[in-house]
């Protein structure tokens, strides 16, 4: 992320209030320096040396109001204002996300099993605020069902699974996460905020399996967001209508 936003002026914070453990050493990128550090603390301060830039960082659970830029005259810009990438692995932390999330703001959220995972990103939490989003005079799209609309079970996880406490690296350890999920995942995190960020994002999600060895794309059309909400396609349709894969984010 540091190396995409090198030549520009994007703010970047990194949320975490778990502390750097033995175990994290593996596969994670930290020292033996760093154990007992916050997480946040430790990249952003080495990230900051290495890339030359302020890397802002927060060791409490995620709030949409708890860091702020402030514009002078006693106004702040929240921090939550922009692209919010949730690696998070708790339903509590998505809700969280979920809730606060505000208008303008999109969610990327990634998450993954075994050997394989998705990558959704949305910014509306129901139809009336969804509106018609596609534009087809610019070809682009500004709003999209947020990720927990995309796929509700993001909410609602097995029964068996409420229980397991264990963080990534434990279940890696337990032959329950596939070594290389992770950076797959990391990798597609990356292609989107890229594509994002150059107005090149033609997709709201992805869905990568390692075992099998595919990767499909779900594309940012209006018969694919008319089927995910239960309407007509022509709501969602501002003056015109859509053929094929032309709308971007």
């Amino acid at each position: 992320m540091c190396r995409l936003l090198s030549d520009s002026g994007i703010p970047l914070i990194l949320v975490d209030h778990d502390r750097v453990e033995p175990h994290n050493l593996v596969r994670q990128n930290f020292y033996e320096g760093d154990v007992g550090k916050f997480k946040s603390q430790a990249l952003a301060e080495r990230l900051s040396r290495r890339f030359g830039r302020p890397i802002g960082f927060s060791v409490y659970p995620y709030m949409h109001d708890l860091i702020g830029e402030s514009l002078g005259g006693g106004l702040v810009r929240p921090a939550s204002q922009g692209i919010i990438i949730g690696c998070v692995d708790n339903v509590e932390a998505r809700r969280a996300i979920g809730e606060a999330l505000r208008f303008g703001s999109w969610w990327l959220d990634a998450g993954n099993g075994l050997s394989s995972g998705q990558v959704l990103l949305g910014n509306t939490k129901n139809i009336e605020l969804l509106g018609s989003p596609f534009q087809e005079m610019y070809g682009e799209v500004d709003r999209l069902p947020m990720p927990t609309w995309q796929l509700p079970s993001l909410l609602a996880p097995p029964a068996a699974r409420e229980m397991d406490t264990r963080s990534c690296a434990e279940a890696v350890a337990a032959d329950e996460q596939g070594p290389v999920i992770n950076q797959a995942m990391a990798m597609l995190v990356l292609e989107f905020i890229y594509r994002f960020l150059n107005h090149q994002l033609t997709w709201m999600g992805a869905y990568i399996d390692l075992r099998a060895g595919t990767l499909q794309t779900v594309p940012a059309e209006p018969e694919t967001v008319a089927r995910m909400c239960g309407v007509k396609v022509d709501t969602l349709i501002l003056k015109g209508c859509s053929v094929g894969n032309r709308y971007r984010l």
